[in-house]
Order: structure tokens, then sequence, then C-alpha cells
């Protein structure tokens, strides 16, 4: 019981750290969500006035196919991404570059599904930068 508790703790300080390096090098963390097994639409609100220049995925937790990424803009305007890329837990996607200056987001939409033969799920975090 104490090697798993050792081994939890060590996983969530590598967690935290990642995410403090992250965000000093000038990414923000904006939300992320859960995919279950299988294929699945979700969308991500974000709904608040920061502003961001380019937007990044990160995969952790298991493995994710990333299909299609839709982001939407407070203006109604929207970005459509096709990656269609197969994610191992702790890969990024490219950084997407926004149009135009800063922009205030709304909400983003994946088209995703969890890969392998295990079922579980996939965490997928979405990073802004300004």
């Amino acid at each position: 019981m104490k090697k798993n508790s050792f081994v939890l703790v060590g996983m969530i300080a590598c967690l935290f750290l990642s995410s403090y390096v992250t965000e000093q090098q000038g990414w923000r963390f904006i939300g992320d969500k859960w995919a279950a097994f299988g294929p699945d639409r979700d969308v991500l609100r974000v709904g608040r006035n920061d502003l961001y220049r380019q937007v990044k995925l990160k995969v952790t937790d298991g493995p994710l196919r990333i299909e299609d990424v839709d982001i939407y803009f407070e203006n109604g305007e929207k970005m459509n991404v096709i990656l269609k890329n197969n994610f191992r837990a702790g890969q990024e996607s490219r950084v997407i570059d926004l149009p135009g200056a800063a922009r205030k987001l709304d909400r983003i939409e994946f088209l995703y599904s969890t890969i392998g033969k295990a079922k579980g799920r996939a965490r997928i975090a979405v990073w802004g930068k300004r």
C-alpha cells in the first residue's frame, strides 16, 4: 500500500510540475475534457475574457485519436482545425495560430476517440498563449 501511495504522489507532483513549466513558458491552462472509451464529440466552454493568439492540445492519461477541432470565437466566427492524429499520453499537438490579433474564445468542440485495447479514459487539456 505504501508503494502505491508513493507512486501516486509522484505522479501528482509530475503533473503539477508539468503545468508549472508550461505556464512559465507563457502558456495558460484554458480547460480540459475527459474522453470516454470509443468515439465522442465534446464541447469545452471557455467563456472568460482572456485573449489568445495561439492554442495547443495536450493528451494525458491514455491514447486518443483527435480527428477534428472547431474553435469558436466570442464574435461568432469559427476556425476548423483538422488534426487526424493519434496522440500518446503526454503528447501535445502542434501550436495552432489563431487568425488576426489576440482573440476571445467562446468554446472549443472536439471530435475524438480513445484508442487501444484497454478500456479507459484519456484527458485532453487545452492551453492558450496570449
